[in-house]
């Protein structure tokens, strides 16, 4: 398994190193365990009260899991277990991520966090998005070598149309992160959701402009369960 991989501006030569030396979790813990810590209780109370089996599909992320509630039916015939977290950043994920990872054996892990990068003051960039995908992606080679871990991209919305080009370049250094790294993989969905154009479809989501309607959803899971089909049932690389 390779442990190189490139993000933009920086070469990394060695990814626990360089995972370490980008990604400052401490100064992201305060916050984070401040606003999100009874939800994780409630996720780590889930561990407990429901079962999965050995094979299902793990999805970790922010509110656009939470939210899928059609997840069972979209990924069937695969057993997925839904963790996600309101409005979580990939610095929330990182400091939750044994929590939210090391409870389950899984098939395979799936990844969509969309919150880094809103407009606001405290916007990570595109190298600091890419890093702490880095870290979490460690946590999870930790916990499970050789499982397949997919990334979904940050979608264009309408509500956040004026960051999209920051959120794209963000997308873009994870894309190289996953084609440097055995069993890694970018389920392409931004097509899906601009015009001919190049315009978001404010069809596909509720009245936010932000989260995804009934039809955006099932475009998002027919994407993400042909990933899941192709390289799980499939060649893959």
């Amino acid at each position: 398994m390779k442990i190189c991989f490139l993000i933009p501006l920086l070469v990394l030569a060695n990814l626990t190193a360089t995972a370490q030396g980008i990604v400052n979790l401490e100064k992201y813990r305060a916050d984070s365990t401040n606003r999100w810590e009874k939800d994780i209780a409630k996720l780590e109370a889930l561990d407990q009260s429901e079962s999965h089996p050995g094979n299902a599909i793990l999805f970790v992320g922010s509110s656009s899991i939470r939210r899928w509630d059609t997840i069972v039916d979209d990924m069937a015939p695969y057993h997925p277990i839904q963790r996600g977290f309101g409005g979580c950043t990939w610095s929330d994920v990182a400091i939750f991520a044994d929590r939210l990872i090391t409870p389950h054996p899984f098939r395979a892990i799936v990844f969509f966090v969309a919150n880094d990068i809103t407009g606001g003051s405290d916007d990570k960039t595109p190298d600091e998005v890419a890093a702490l995908f880095a870290y979490v992606w460690q946590r999870v080679r930790a916990h499970n070598p050789d499982a397949p871990v997919f990334f979904i991209p940050v979608t264009p919305t309408p509500s956040r149309w004026s960051v999209w080009p920051t959120a794209k370049k963000a997308n873009s250094a994870i894309r190289q992160f996953c084609a440097d790294n055995d069993s890694t993989w970018f389920i392409g969905t931004e097509s899906i959701y601009l015009d001919p154009h190049g315009q978001p479809r404010p069809g596909l989501f509720v009245d936010d402009m932000l989260h995804l309607n009934p039809d955006g959803y099932s475009r998002w899971a027919a994407a993400i369960k042909s990933h899941l089909d192709t390289i799980l049932n499939g060649a893959g690389r």
